[in-house]
């Protein structure tokens, strides 16, 4: 016999004192963690930056028929990763969300109207949808992934975004390029074990302009770690020089892996543009710092020719590869003695000692100030990649085929791009205006509202307990102030 289904909706727990405590699901339309996702929306309505970057996608659905536009689509996800979301699984409960509907542009927040009555009271697309925009890159049909990306729109479009964020006023401009691993756990196309990772992976390419993403390609691991690079900045550099003009000076900034010869000869085939990057130790080097680094030690070794505390030296000498380099270069080497070891460290560049004629400070190039206060800044692109892949979920590249997990890379990338916005205009002036994603979705997203839908207006009450009260009003002020963003 056929048992009806029932489930309990109010809920009785011990007694408070002489209070009783009951609970029931009657609270209406709650969001438990997404109040803040409020401020999405408006730098949306400000910039309109993924209604742009909908125009990179050939839509060849009926749009008769249609109830979720490639933007709102779009915003759906790229929002979803903003808010800590990274499964399309994740999706079929937050369709239900309201907060989420809102910073999508949802008009029907409660989804009362969607024409299939199992749709209703779910404002948002269901993650099958979400996952046939995904899988559409890799191959469209003429029945359900009919939404095409366009690669090459999605690259110009990040890099014009990119250089847009850049200050107007810059007269140099150092772009940082690095790659990293992407662990896969399954048989992707393109996935490879990779020795130096020990483990399956994709290598993606990234390069950045301080905080700023302005390249994300996801390639197979079984290349040599550069190769891509003069390609982007074959891309990148024009872009450039159509916003700030053919005498900005543009320098490459990267570690050993990119000090190749097919970089460096572009880049000293190109005007004002230059590099700094690392350099592997060899034994001709070792050979050629010798005598500094005898007289270092001899200054500051012990009797029994131990170093106590930690000292170094710079010195810088014209080196040619035997058969690699076309030419001689400007190699620096940091000779650096430790206790119970030595420390040589070395990078090439063709920026000048001297300095420039027009820079305020000559000796910003010397090599010391070179190697301390320049090279080493690269290693901030770290904590920019780790931003991309712990925070936005570069790295959530899961499904089989690589076109759509290079899709991923860039919904990732766009997140970005979109909180750089937000840290630009509505964070300017508050505690969270340097901070990381990770800390803006925890302090000032992650707000629990009770949202109701009346027929002049929709009323957002937030808990009273809320302990940011003063940053929001400041991101609120910052709004206000703002007659259109940036674009």
């Amino acid at each position: 016999m056929a048992q009806t289904d029932c489930p309990q909706s109010s809920f009785d727990f011990q007694d408070l004192g002489f209070r009783n405590i009951h609970a029931n699901f009657q609270g209406g339309h709650l969001s438990s963690d997404g109040g803040g996702a409020l401020f999405l929306r408006e730098v949306e309505a400000r910039c309109g930056l993924i209604r742009k970057f909908s125009e990179c996608f050939d839509d060849r659905r009926n749009q008769d028929l249609i109830e979720h536009p490639v933007a709102d689509l779009l915003s759906q996800r790229i929002n979803g990763l903003i808010m800590g979301y990274e499964d399309l699984n994740d999706h079929d409960d937050l369709r239900r969300d309201p907060a989420l509907a809102l910073s999508v542009g949802k008009t029907d927040l409660e989804g009362q109207n969607r024409r299939d009555p199992n749709d209703r009271g779910k404002a948002l697309a269901a993650h099958a949808t979400l996952n046939r925009l995904e899988l559409s890159a890799q191959k469209p049909d003429a029945r359900y992934k009919k939404i095409v990306a366009n690669p090459t729109a999605i690259e110009d479009f990040i890099i014009s975004q990119g250089v847009k964020a850049i200050p107007k006023k810059s007269k140099e401009i150092v772009i940082d390029f690095d790659a990293t691993d992407d662990p896969l756990h399954g048989s992707q196309e393109g996935g490879y074990f990779h020795g130096y990772y020990r483990h399956y992976c994709y290598l993606p390419l990234y390069a950045f302009c301080g905080n700023i993403p302005l390249w994300s390609e996801l390639r197979k691991c079984k290349i040599d770690g550069c190769e891509g690079t003069v390609e982007a900045l074959q891309r990148m550099i024009p872009a450039i020089r159509k916003r700030f003009g053919k005498k900005v000076r543009i320098i490459l900034r990267g570690d050993g892996g990119f000090a190749r010869e097919e970089i460096m000869a572009w880049c000293e085939g190109q005007v004002e543009v230059y590099y700094c990057l690392g350099y592997s130790t060899n034994a001709r080097l070792r050979k050629a710092t010798a005598v500094p680094l005898w007289k270092l030690r001899q200054e500051h070794a012990d009797e029994k020719g131990e170093v106590k505390t930690a000292v170094r030296r710079f010195t810088e000498l014209r080196y040619r590869t035997l058969d690699s380099w076309s030419c001689e270069r400007r190699v620096i080497a940091k000779i650096e003695l430790l206790p119970g070891k030595t420390n040589l460290r070395f990078i090439v560049t063709n920026l000048p000692g001297q300095g420039f004629e027009n820079d305020g400070n000559k000796k910003r190039f010397r090599s010391q100030e070179l190697y301390e206060d320049f090279y080493c800044m690269r290693g901030d692109m770290e904590n920019r990649i780790k931003e991309q892949q712990m925070d936005l979920f570069a790295d959530r590249t899961s499904t089989h085929w690589m076109a759509s997990n290079q899709l991923r890379l860039w919904f990732s990338v766009i997140a970005h791009i979109v909180m750089n916005r937000m840290k630009a205009c509505v964070l300017k002036g508050t505690e969270l205006e340097k901070a990381s994603i990770g800390q803006i979705r925890l302090k000032l997203f992650k707000i629990a509202v009770r949202i109701k839908v009346s027929v002049r207006r929709v009323l957002l009450e937030f808990a009273s307990s809320y302990p940011r009260k003063k940053l929001f009003g400041q991101c609120f002020e910052n709004l206000a102030r703002l007659d259109k963003m940036p674009a």
